[in-house]
């Protein structure tokens, strides 16, 4: 299928062929009839993708404070990479579209294959062919409402959502400062309502749009017309509303909205407008500021949107679907018209033309639509638990590994190509002799088509059947959400695969047991799992120096793992798992390497109110691994810090930067490097991962230490339930 994209670090805009995304469980597959450009956001977005890497830099302040501190916490190197990934991909363009279901998710029962729904959401109603919706970001199109026209579902529900926010009352009188695609509908809703509305803009065509919308008077902020007319409409009091739907960096629209509100009146900002608010005129008038966030209630919240959870509509009227749908009834009902906002439609194909001809200022408009091929002509339309560690048993000594030609080469399919595996992993694998990249699947279309431009894979797609089914693959890689890990593992070792999964394995003893099955049932045991950190050179080097350990060891391993950035999808327990489950594997299996042993108890406690965790590892030489989970800690701190002392020795390792062996005399090695040079083993774990794959040989690391050390850290869990140490024992 073809989709609109476009390279941010370049700013080079295209119409990509990328495979067309999978139907997941809780929404639909729907195959676009029209698109609505925004010519706010997105033009806005394609400008700055032009800019010079300085440009973006200024234009984004937060984001450069992001990437400084992943400096700070996992050095130039692997930032660099990341950023730079980033920046040089193909991201999408769109949000508002109508279209017709082709396909239901499990789930889903108020629709139907053949409906006309719109929908809603930058990552879900895109510029392509077909997306994939959730559903809670689309609505059913009333009967007799165009498909051109329910393509305005979003953008009015951005405007409808920046009405509420201002709670216009009957006989109001409302300020709109911008009468572009988004000012121009709030002018029609607050109409529709009882409200006389004044507008504001400096071109004299959008202002006479208004009028002829609903609009009492408009005209250019800079003339003493706008002031009359409020002056005239509200007795010389001031308007009741300002809603601010301007964009671009002049501060008059907050000065101007200052000026003509009444005392205690209310600032609405829709737009992105600069917002240096005057002091003394707004605290004079004690003037009520709020913002509209997108669509309403719902937005950016994961559960809500992807999830399909809906807010009872007792505590929340008006959800971001909710006002999808009330927007479409008022058009199909001739309360808003936005027939007279559409300036211009192009067919698809001719995409990047018609966004240079926008940005040129060659096309002047209010709204743009593109239409699709297939509907060109559709213009109307508790106490001490014990956990079992599972047990593998191999039937007849192991899986045979299928015969290959040892110069053959290794044959990789990657499933996900989210951020750790486009910046940790395959720029690793890109330059490695006798490695083929072979398949890339994904879920949404475009990040498999980026990871296939970027490096080098012979396809993409977003069927796994065929990958798993293929032949010819050596070896799956799964970098998934968590979620998935486990089933994704158990389909890929019944496959016959040879798999690498990253961490974690399993968020269950369920789902731990169903893995170990497909090992059993298969005999296929070829399975490792992302535990990188024992493959690090430094720490390697470190643990060499230390020397044989004759006696029982303390370790204390530190990790600061800091907050979690809101919205981040590591913070949806419900289902992605704790943070510890998700990442707590790394640690353990580090201490129980340095300890050469797997743990027999686990014993967690909880701080109050926050996610620091302590876990203390027991052994079964009577060694004991205490690691310190913490979330609020100084970001400036290092991240990992760990200690290992036994028989008068004492390992030190910071961060993978530095490290150091004492003995009982005096300090006996140390070894420092850059921080650039911080490497926590992901190339040298995947290079043994290739050797075996190619060679046939034993996997990085025995089976067993994989499920032990899940075991381990889902024991975290129980453990923090039942307040007791629990016990790993052996299934038998």
């Amino acid at each position: 299928m073809k989709q609109v994209v476009q390279n941010y670090k370049s700013g080079e805009l295209a119409v990509l062929d990328v495979p067309v995304p999978g139907c997941k469980p809780g929404g639909v597959l729907v195959r676009t009839a029209y698109s609505l450009i925004s010519t706010g956001t997105e033009l806005m977005k394609v400008s700055e993708a032009g800019m010079s890497m300085l440009g973006k830099a200024r234009s984004r302040p937060d984001q450069v404070a992001k990437v400084m501190q992943s400096v700070a916490t996992n050095g130039l190197p692997a930032t660099y990479r990341k950023v730079m990934g980033k920046l040089d991909s193909y991201t999408p363009l769109g949000y508002s579209l109508c279209g017709v279901v082709e396909q239901v998710g499990t789930g889903i029962d108020d629709v139907k294959v053949g409906d006309l729904v719109a929908c809603a959401g930058n990552e879900h109603a895109l510029h392509a062919e077909l997306n994939w919706v959730p559903k809670n970001l689309y609505a059913p199109v009333p009967d007799g409402l165009a498909a051109r026209h329910a393509a305005f579902g979003t953008v009015g529900s951005i405007a409808m959502q920046g009405v509420r926010r201002g709670e216009p009352q009957l006989g109001d009188v409302a300020l709109v400062i911008g009468l572009g695609l988004i000012g121009q509908l709030v002018v029609q809703l607050l109409a529709a309502a009882g409200v006389r509305v004044v507008g504001a803009d400096p071109d004299p065509t959008r202002c006479e749009l208004a009028e002829r919308l609903g609009a009492t008077a408009c005209g250019d902020p800079a003339s003493p017309a706008v002031e009359a007319a409020v002056a005239e409409l509200t007795d010389g009091h001031g308007v009741d509303q300002v809603f601010l739907a301007a964009g671009g960096g002049s501060n008059q629209p907050v000065e101007l909205a200052a000026r003509l509100s009444r005392d205690r009146g209310r600032v609405v900002d829709i737009g992105k407008c600069r917002l240096d608010l005057p002091w003394n005129a707004y605290y004079e008038k004690e003037l009520d500021v709020r913002f509209s966030r997108s669509y309403g209630p719902g937005r950016y919240d994961p559960e809500y949107e992807l999830e399909g959870r809906d807010y009872p509509i007792g505590y929340v009227r008006w959800t971001e679907r909710r006002n999808l749908a009330c927007f479409l009834d008022l058009v199909a009902r001739g309360r808003v018209d936005v027939e007279p906002l559409v300036s211009h439609i192009a067919d698809f194909d001719d995409a990047v033309e018609t966004y240079q001809r926008l940005k040129d200022g060659d096309l002047k408009a209010v709204a743009v639509l593109f239409r699709y091929p297939e509907h060109a002509g559709e213009a109307e339309e508790a106490g001490a638990p014990a956990v079992a560690v599972p047990t593998v048993k191999r039937p007849g000594g192991g899986a045979s590994t299928p015969a290959r030609s040892a110069k053959a080469p290794v044959r990789l399919a990657f499933v996900g190509a989210g951020n750790y595996a486009t910046s940790m992993l395959l720029p690793h694998l890109a330059q490695r002799d006798g490695v083929e990249l072979s398949t890339v699947v994904t879920t949404t279309a475009l990040s498999a088509a980026n990871a296939q431009r970027k490096f080098g894979f012979t396809e993409a797609t977003t069927d796994l059947d065929a990958v798993l089914g293929d032949m010819s693959i050596d070896a799956v890689f799964v970098v998934t959400r968590h979620s998935s890990h486990a089933e994704l593992t158990r389909r890929a070792l019944l496959a016959g695969k040879t798999v690498f999964v990253e961490k974690p394995l399993a968020l269950t003893e369920d789902e731990l047991a169903d893995v170990v099955a497909a090992v059993e049932e298969s005999g296929n045991d070829r399975l490792q799992v992302g535990f990188n950190r024992r493959f690090s050179p430094l720490l390697q080097e470190a643990r060499q120096r230390f020397g044989v350990r004759t006696g029982p060891a303390s370790l204390r391993y530190l990790v600061n793992a800091g907050r979690l950035q809101h919205g981040s999808w590591y913070l949806q327990q419900g289902t992605e798992g704790s943070r510890f489950v998700g990442e707590g594997g790394h640690f353990i299996d580090t201490a129980s390497w340095l300890l050469e042993a797997d743990p027999v108890s686990v014993y967690a406690v909880a701080a109050s109110g926050n996610e620091d965790l302590q876990v203390v590892l027991r052994y079964p030489d009577g060694s004991t691994a205490t690691i310190s989970y913490v979330t609020t800690g100084s970001p400036g701190f290092p991240k990992e810090t760990l200690d290992l002392v036994a028989d008068g020795k004492v390992l030190r390792l910071d961060d993978f930067v530095r490290a150091a062996v004492y003995d009982a005399r005096r300090k006996r090695w140390v070894s420092s490097r850059l921080p650039k040079a911080r490497d926590k083993g992901q190339s040298a774990e995947l290079a043994a991962f290739i050797k075996a794959v190619r060679t046939g040989g034993p996997m990085p690391v025995p089976l067993e230490s994989l499920v032990a050390t899940t075991a381990a850290t889902l024991a975290v869990q129980t453990g923090l339930a039942g307040g007791a140490p629990v016990t790993l024992a052996r299934a038998r």
